[in-house]
């Protein structure tokens, strides 16, 4: 998901850097989604991991 994210940053780059400010600004949209989903995930795997430990 990390990776998804991240390409998706890449794309809003370029796209911004070539003028195209639509596409730029849904892909930095989308990133910034699945980067947050991602830091969910991490710390619910993270919580879980604790819990299963104790």
């Amino acid at each position: 998901m990390l990776y998804w994210a991240l390409l998706f940053f890449i794309v809003a780059i370029v796209a911004a850097v070539f003028g195209f400010g639509g596409i730029a600004s849904a892909s930095a949209g989308i990133a910034q989604v699945l980067f947050f989903i991602f830091l969910v995930l991490f710390v619910v795997t993270l919580i879980m991991r604790l819990v299963r430990r104790a």
